[in-house]
């Protein structure tokens, strides 16, 4: 496929034209190309090019596995076509599912990227039962791509460089107080992290995902039926609570339920405390001092969201979370929950 002909670049509207190669270093890759996944206990941020920057495991106040967000060396785990390439990407309708799809010279891949919410009847317990579970599946759509597979977790926000152990299935990940488990279909070349190529035809989806379980305990590695039984289990987990809670019609219709998905990702779901933002340690400006923990609940930014819950059609939970979490704060000086941490 010609990336400047029909089917190419000019059939791709805001498209990103990623790196010409390997050696090409990006560390300042700007916060708004980040798209957000969420099992409602722990968010990750993906980068345009395939990237997760960012991943706190198990919730969203862990030490981060994967922190390149902050510096170039703190772990990411990317998946992309070797060489140059275009991506577009979108969520899944009606869902915090991502689908990236990426433009090669050869052909075009899809990378369809989430959280494992766990098995949701009716949407309202959705997250609930949540396995700490990264999901990435490789989709071939059109021709054949090589594709290029880098796993470099770093636990603790970068301070860390794990063992990483090839087994049947995948990898085993050993780090401070986390035990990761990589499940994957192909074969990898281990140094001081994970590298992998191979090639996707059209028709062919090759499944991966990441599971975090404490120290001391072994993860188990998903068979690649159950990596696609579990996608489709969140498409339909979000597809539900949508359907549940968003009965909003009007102008910016589209605009107003994924910014109420949005709320919704960022909310704890053992406790329903809203946090102000998945990430920390982002200062307002390059060598400022605002770079604050925004991974608590912000009890000014909550209230604004249980108030924006309480509206009429956007939401039938009002401001619950928002009660929850002011009572776990209950009697305490610091303002600060014993169970999840709040800022007054």
């Amino acid at each position: 496929m010609r990336l400047d002909g029909p089917g190419g670049f000019q059939a791709w509207p805001r498209c990103l034209l990623v790196r010409a190669g390997s050696t090409a270093e990006v560390t300042c890759t700007p916060i708004a190309d980040y798209a957000l996944l969420s099992d409602c206990q722990t968010p990750a941020l993906v980068s345009r090019d395939g990237s997760v920057d960012w991943l706190c495991l198990p919730h969203f106040d862990s030490r981060a596995v994967f922190a390149r967000l902050l510096g170039e060396e703190a772990g990411h785990w990317s998946i992309r076509p070797r060489g140059s390439f275009l991506s577009r990407r979108a969520y899944v309708e009606r869902s915090l599912v991502l689908r990236t799809e990426f433009c090669a010279p050869s052909g075009t891949v899809a990378v369809v990227d989430a959280l494992a919410s766990g098995p949701s009847a009716d949407g309202h317990d959705l997250g609930s039962r949540a396995e700490h579970l990264l999901l990435r599946v490789v989709e071939g759509m059109e021709g054949e791509v090589e594709v290029e597979v880098e796993f470099a977790p770093r636990p603790d926000y970068g301070l860390l460089r794990p063992l990483l152990f090839p087994v049947k299935g995948g990898l085993r990940c050993h780090g401070g107080p986390d035990t990761l488990g990589l499940a994957s279909p192909v074969s990898f070349e281990v140094t001081d992290r994970a590298k992998a190529r191979f090639t996707v035809r059209a028709g062919e989806r090759v499944p991966f995902a990441v599971q975090h379980v404490p120290a001391g305990r072994t993860a188990p590695l998903w068979p690649a039926g159950e990596i696609l039984a579990r996608l489709d289990e969140t498409v339909g987990a979000w597809q539900a609570w949508s359907d549940q809670h968003q009965v909003y019609r009007g102008m910016w219709q589209e605009e107003v339920h994924h910014s109420g998905r949005v709320l919704q990702a960022l909310t704890f779901r053992p406790t329903g405390a809203v946090v102000a933002a998945p990430t920390t340690s982002l200062p307002e400006e390059v060598g400022g001092v605002r770079n604050w923990d925004y991974r608590f609940t912000w009890v000014r930014d909550a209230a604004f969201t249980g108030f924006l819950r309480g509206c009429p059609g956007l939401s039938g939970r009002g401001g619950i979370g928002l009660l929850r979490s002011r009572a776990g704060m209950a009697g305490s000086p610091s303002g600060r929950s014993g169970v999840r941490p709040a800022r007054r």
